[in-house]
C-alpha cells in the first residue's frame, strides 16, 4: 500500500503527466455527458422498449461499443465504430492496394493523406449508418417518436446529428491521443464497456441474494472466477515469444558498432480483439439472412442456433470462425519477409539460420506455432460469456467473463498503464511494477 500510494505521488507530482491525465478525464467526461443527450423528436421518456430490443444480436454489440448510447437514442448512438471500420478497411487498402502501400512508406506526410482519407471514409460510413439507424427508429420506437417532428425533416436533422455525433467522438479520441494519456479511441470504447460494470454487478448481487438464486456464496463464486479469467487474459495479451537476433560488428573509425544480442518479440495474441468482433458479425449474418428469406419450423430452429449464445452448436461455430480469424488477421498484418529483409539491411541474423528467405520462413513458422494456442485460447475466451448465461449468470455480467469487452478492457488499460510508467521511468522513477516493465499492445482500434 506504501509503494502504491508513493507511484501515485510521483504521477502527480509530474506536471505533464498530472496534465494528460486531468485532460483525458476531462473529454472522457464530455463523451459520456453527451451518450445521454437524446436525439431531436425523440420522447426519452418513451424510449424503454427501443432499449430493451437494441441490446440483443449484433445490435448489443454495437450498443457495447457506443457506451449504451445506441440503446437511449443519444447524439453519440454510432458511438466511434464508423471511424473503426473506416480504419479497418483503410489498413486493409494499405495491404492489398500500391498506392496505399506507397502513401505509408512516405513518412509523416505519406500517414497524414491516409488519416483525411480516413476521415472521408467515416464520413460516408457514418452517413449510411444514421440513415439505417433512423429507419430502425422509425420502427420500434414506437411511442418515442414525435408525430409532429416525423417524415423528411426527422430523417435529414437525425442523419447530420448523428454524423456530427461521431465526428466529434473521433475529434475527442485524437485529443485523447494528442493531449492526454494513451490510446484515444480505445480508451473511448474501454470507457464506454467499464460503465456497465458497475450497474452488472448490482444487478447480479441482487439477484444471487434474492430468491433462489443461489446465495451470496454463489456470487463470490463468480467474482473468483471472474479474477481468473482476468489473469488468465492478461497472460494472453502480454504473451510473447522472443527470438534471439545477434548483429555483426562494425568498426567506423574509433568506434565499434554491433557485436550486440537482442530480441524479436512475437505476440501470442498478435490479431488482437479482431477475431472476436470479425466472428460476431458473421454469426449474425445467417440469422438475419434466413429470418427475412423464410419462416418455416426448420429455419427457425437454424436461426434459434446463430440467435442463441448458450446454445452449444453456437459455441462451437463461433470458436472454430474465432480461429480461423486469428490465422486470417495475423497474416494481414504479420510479414516475416519484411522483417528478414530489414534484419539483413542492419546485418542482423537468427542464430542457426541464414539470412534471407530461410530467415523469414522461420519466423513464419514460429509465429504459426504460437498463433495456435494463442487462438485457441482466444476462442475460448469468445466462448465464455456464452457458457457463463448458460450456467445462470446475468445476462449483463456474463459479457464481462470473456469475449470483447473484457478483451478490450484489459488490452487498453495494460497500454495506458505502459504509458505512464513509460513516463515515470524516463524521469527516473520507480515503475509500476517491482517485477518488470508492463508489456504494451495494439489497440483495438488498430487491432
Amino acid at each position: 500500500m506504501k509503494k502504491f500510494i508513493e507511484t501515485i505521488k510521483n504521477i502527480w507530482s509530474i506536471e505533464d503527466l498530472r496534465k494528460r491525465i486531468l485532460t483525458t478525464l476531462l473529454l472522457v467526461l464530455v463523451y459520456r455527458v453527451g451518450s445521454y443527450i437524446t436525439l431531436p423528436g425523440l420522447d426519452p421518456n418513451e424510449l424503454a422498449k427501443f432499449s430493451e430490443t437494441s441490446q440483443q444480436g449484433i445490435l448489443g454489440l454495437f450498443n457495447m461499443f457506443a457506451g449504451g448510447s445506441f440503446s437511449r437514442a443519444s447524439i453519440f448512438a454510432l458511438g466511434i465504430m464508423p471511424y473503426i471500420s473506416a480504419s479497418i478497411a483503410i489498413q486493409l487498402l494499405t495491404i492489398a492496394v500500391p498506392y496505399f502501400q506507397k502513401l505509408q512508406k512516405e513518412g509523416d506526410s505519406g500517414r497524414k493523406k491516409i488519416n483525411q482519407y480516413t476521415r472521408l471514409l467515416t464520413v460516408i460510413v457514418t452517413a449510411f449508418q444514421a440513415s439505417a439507424y433512423v429507419a430502425y427508429l422509425r420502427t420500434q420506437s414506437g411511442a418515442a417518436l414525435i408525430p409532429a417532428y416525423g417524415g423528411f425533416m426527422f430523417w435529414l436533422s437525425t442523419t447530420v446529428v448523428l454524423t456530427a455525433g461521431t465526428l466529434f467522438v473521433m475529434w475527442l479520441g485524437e485529443k485523447i491521443t494528442d493531449k492526454g494519456i494513451g490510446n484515444g479511441t480505445s480508451i473511448i470504447i474501454m470507457m464506454g464497456i467499464l460503465a456497465r460494470l458497475p450497474e452488472s454487478l448490482l444487478q447480479e448481487f441482487s439477484l444471487k441474494t434474492t430468491g433462489a438464486g443461489g446465495g451470496l456464496l454463489i456470487f463470490l463464486v463468480e467474482i473468483a472466477m471472474f479474477i481468473v479469467i482476468t489473469i488468465g487474459l492478461i497472460l494472453l495479451v502480454q504473451g510473447t515469444r522472443k527470438i534471439p537476433v545477434n548483429y555483426a560488428k562494425r568498426i567506423v573509425g574509433n568506434k565499434q558498432y554491433g557485436g550486440v544480442r537482442q530480441f524479436i518479440p512475437l505476440k501470442v495474441n498478435a490479431a488482437g480483439v479482431m477475431p472476436i468482433i470479425f466472428a460476431q458479425a458473421i454469426m449474425f449474418i445467417p440469422a438475419t439472412a434466413i429470418g427475412f428469406a423464410t419462416q418455416s419450423e426448420g429455419a427457425s430452429g437454424f436461426i434459434r442456433i446463430f440467435s442463441d449464445h448458450t446454445n452449444p452448436w453456437y459455441n462451437v461455430i463461433y470458436a472454430v470462425l474465432v480461429i480461423v480469424f486469428t490465422f486470417f488477421y495475423t497474416a494481414l498484418i504479420f510479414n516475416p519477409t519484411q522483417m528478414a529483409d530489414e534484419m539483413k539491411r542492419n546485418n542482423g541474423f537468427i542464430p542457426g539460420v541464414k539470412p534471407g528467405k530461410a530467415t523469414a520462413d522461420y519466423i513464419g513458422a514460429v509465429m504459426d506455432r504460437i498463433t495456435l494456442p494463442g487462438s485457441v485460447f482466444l476462442a475460448l475466451v469468445g466462448v465464455l460469456p456464452g457458457i457463463a448465461a448458460a450456467l445462470n449468470v446475468n445476462s449483463q455480467f456474463a459479457t464481462f467473463f470473456g469475449g470483447t469487452s473484457l478483451l478490450i478492457m484489459v488490452g487498453v488499460i495494460l497500454d495506458t498503464l505502459q504509458q505512464i510508467e513509460s513516463q515515470l521511468l524516463m524521469r527516473h522513477y520507480d515503475g509500476l511494477m517491482s517485477s518488470g516493465r508492463i508489456k504494451g499492445r495494439t489497440s483495438p482500434a488498430n487491432a
